[in-house]
């Protein structure tokens, strides 16, 4: 009985890490899109265009 209940703790889990796999598989163009922006905005607030000082 205890080999049963580990056995299916292990399938538990190995499902459970598939399912992430999936998700992170499933929505990779928003993840990648989100730490682009992430990014961008990092980068801006770090090292300011030379031309913000400029008013048109």
């Amino acid at each position: 009985m205890k080999v049963a209940r580990f056995v299916l703790k292990i399938v538990a889990v190995s499902l459970a890490a598939a399912a992430a796999v999936c998700a992170v598989v499933a929505y990779w163009d928003k993840i990648a899109e989100l730490f682009g922006c992430a990014k961008c905005k990092l980068a801006e607030k770090a090292a300011p265009s030379e031309y913000d000082d400029y008013e048109e």
